[in-house]
């Protein structure tokens, strides 16, 4: 019998279509063109269902689960038009992206919308990362995002897209827990100024200390790219360049430890005040 009764399909050939579907959505050209992302373990796929994600399936192996999702989790997902999917040890370990699956993984809409459907509170405070490649600094940056209260992660320009596994797996599923968007860098900064949120470029070479920089005002910190940085479209739009105190012998962190600083510095010249919605 299998973990959940209501299953609506049971797949046990590795030829499944289902499987050779979940197989195809490894690469971002079918993820973009079907708008979907691959979710994948149980911590995961628990986060997003708590934020309120319907997947449209989910795909679970019997023989790999070890813990396993609330019935009624599983129910409020069904309401809204999930299939629940069961797969065998071998069907699950072909679709899956983990070297050891723990016998979860679904298929949700992509988490990315269009800037103008981003939710701000006053405040606002936006972290753009521009051009990252490495999708484990993209996930990183959003699991500090989240814990530090973050209206939304903008991706500008962007190389790693929000529906690659690595950077679901990254960001501990957060990415469906804050808001995320894509756009090219000239259209975040065309947004930005309509909103009238300040730029805040981070780069090692500025005169200014970030900690000198009022953050209590509406405010985006940009940080750039593993190897280029910020580019010169953001640099030209921001109201302010700063950098990180700097005591060794090395230039610059990590972008997503840089991130996570100039976050944090944001956090504590805010205090623990909560942000009044913005109407869109």
């Amino acid at each position: 019998m299998s973990l959940y009764d209501e299953s609506e399909v049971d797949v046990s050939s590795t030829s499944n279509p289902k499987v050779k579907s979940l197989v195809d959505l490894r690469k971002r050209r079918v993820r973009d063109q079907q708008q979907v992302a691959v979710l994948e373990g149980h911590a995961e796929l628990a986060l997003a269902l708590e934020s309120g994600i319907v997947p449209r399936e989910v795909y679970y192996a019997p023989s790999l689960v070890r813990d396993a999702l609330p019935l009624s989790a599983l129910e409020r997902a069904r309401a809204g038009g999930t299939k629940v999917i069961s797969l065998s040890e071998s069907a699950f370990r072909k679709a899956s992206y983990r070297d050891s699956p723990d016998g979860w993984l679904a298929v949700v809409e992509t988490p990315a919308r269009p800037l103008r459907e981003l939710e701000l509170f006053a405040p606002a405070l936006v972290l753009v990362c521009e051009a990252i490649e490495k999708p484990g600094n993209l996930g990183a940056m959003l699991r500090t995002s989240e814990a530090v209260g973050v209206d939304a992660v903008v991706a500008a320009s962007p190389v790693a897209d929000w529906g690659n596994p690595n950077v679901i797996r990254a960001s501990k599923g957060t990415v469906f827990a804050i808001q995320v968007a894509t756009a090219p860098a000239v259209d975040v900064v065309s947004w930005l100024h309509r909103a009238a949120i300040q730029l805040v470029v981070a780069t090692p070479d500025a005169d200014a200390l970030l900690s000198d920089v009022d953050l209590t005002v509406p405010t985006a910190i940009a940080v750039g790219s593993e190897h280029a940085g910020v580019s010169d479209e953001l640099r030209d739009a921001a109201a302010v360049q700063a950098r990180l105190p700097m005591f060794g012998q090395v230039n610059s962190l990590n972008v997503a430890t840089a991130a996570a600083v100039a976050l944090y510095e944001a956090r504590r010249q805010r205090g623990s005040r909560g942000g009044t919605h913005l109407p869109g």
